[in-house]
């Protein structure tokens, strides 16, 4: 009976002067809502900046057959250099590393296509259904290597959009059979892709790679058709390799994983390639670098924003006690001649401040969950009062930004709200506890 005597006293004494009491809560449920606000823009801007990360590659391993600066296997009665990855590799680390999500296949090769009397110089890629997920590459025309394809093994390619701009400048590519010359083979054309940049060389993790001048084709058909073993003619002699694949793309399940996936892989391929040297495992170490401090800015700069709107409203309760106490004097002095302790005074204060922060706290975390609302209404008034230059002016990440709430930004900020008017509502409590009651009934 005697904390709810308290609570209700507290609460009659915030009723009294309510302009004063919803000022105050309003700095905690500035603050409040500010925080949720803020954490689900930022977090929603990390994720897409991490999704763009992951786009260049981050969490992929790529293993790369490399020709081996001194071969020892070359037979010397043969022209025949066998190198590099075997299809059994492949098998090999699907089944073995359990933290590899999906695994690329990929047989590339430099040839010349033909198409009436345009010829152009092309990457053929013989590669699954998946690589143009894993690549970004977005179909313009007819549609990418299906599942199908490859155990049809049959001649169809893709194409990449300069290519096709290339070869058929004024029709229409699908349907239509391009020559693969040194194979004297035709291939029918089923897609075309939408142009794709050229991605940059990123410090020693990743090379440049073209893709304007590709062409697709089922690995299987890459493997029966041309086969594994390319020849070149230079003057009077004769080179050739045997490689059975050129690269496999390995997708982890999460990006923190790659690094531990990556020496998993490197064990995994040392016995059988240990000795020639013939395999590289390339990570990318600096868009990994880039995610984790991409992540660590967010938190930073959020936990400083929080910190300061909390602090913000923790100042606001402090200020408005200490008015109260001065203001309430008499009325302390008078509960103190009746009977009321020192422990009861400060209770009674303290109450006070934590409804003013609960208060504060529940309307900012309704306030809060409004945020992808409010967004949804910032990007419809952008989209229909502000020039299109200065829309297109902003970068993706921005434009299209999805606020992401997170229920430990919800639950953590009322926490703090409500800590934080406490232990600015100490002081204030504390000073009216310590006041002498004679001297608290003289007070005019």
């Amino acid at each position: 009976m005697v904390w709810l005597r308290t609570w209700l006293i507290g609460i009659k004494s915030l009723a009294v002067h309510p302009m004063r009491s919803l000022l105050t809560v309003l700095g905690i449920f500035i603050g409040v809502a500010s925080v949720i606000w803020l954490v689900a823009i930022g977090e929603g801007i990390s994720q897409e900046a991490q999704r763009q990360i992951e786009g260049l590659g981050a969490d992929n391993i790529i293993v790369r057959s490399i020709k081996p600066l001194n071969p020892t296997e070359q037979d010397s009665s043969s022209f025949i250099l066998p190198y590099g990855l075997l299809r059994q590799d492949y098998d090999r680390l699907v089944e073995t590393i359990p933290t590899i999500h999906s695994a690329l296949p990929i047989r590339e090769m430099r040839r010349q296509v033909r198409y009436a009397d345009r010829i152009a110089d092309a990457r053929v890629v013989g590669c699954t259904p998946e690589y143009a997920e894993v690549t970004r590459l977005e179909v313009n025309r007819g549609r990418f290597i299906e599942p199908i394809d490859l155990d049809n093994q049959q001649n169809l390619c893709v194409l990449a959009a300069k290519l096709a701009e290339q070869l058929f400048p004024y029709e229409n590519p699908l349907g239509r059979r391009v020559f693969l010359m040194d194979h004297e083979d035709y291939y029918t054309v089923v897609g075309v892709l939408k142009p794709r940049t050229a991605t940059a060389a990123i410090g020693g993790s990743l090379e440049a790679q073209d893709f304007s001048y590709d062409i697709y084709m089922p690995i299987t058909t890459v493997r029966n058709r041309i086969g594994d073993t390319v020849v070149q003619r230079r003057g009077g002699s004769r080179e050739g390799e045997h490689i059975e694949l050129n690269q496999i793309t390995l997708r982890v399940q999460d990006v923190k994983f790659v690094e531990r996936t990556a020496k998993l892989v490197e064990e995994t391929l040392e016995p059988y390639h240990g000795k020639t040297q013939d395999v590289a495992v390339v990570v990318p170490l600096e868009l990994l670098r880039q995610a984790e401090t991409t992540r660590i800015m967010f938190m930073v700069f959020m936990g400083l924003i929080a910190a300061i709107s909390l602090l913000v409203g923790g100042i606001g309760i402090m200020n408005i006690m200490l008015a109260t106490v001065t203001e309430r004097t008499r009325e302390i002095g008078i509960r103190r001649a009746l009977g009321a302790c020192r422990r009861d005074i400060l209770w009674q204060f303290l109450v006070e401040t934590v409804v003013l922060s609960v208060v504060g706290g529940v309307t900012g975390i309704l306030v809060g969950y409004a945020c992808p609302l409010a967004i949804d209404l910032l990007r419809w008034f952008m989209e229909n009062f502000l020039p299109p230059h200065i829309i297109a002016s902003l970068p993706d990440v921005v434009r299209n930004v999805q606020p992401v709430i997170l229920a430990w930004s919800v639950v953590g900020a009322f926490l703090i709200s409500v800590f934080i008017g406490v232990a600015f509502g100490i002081y204030p409590a504390f000073r009216a506890a310590q006041m002498d009651p004679i001297e608290a009934l003289r007070h005019e």
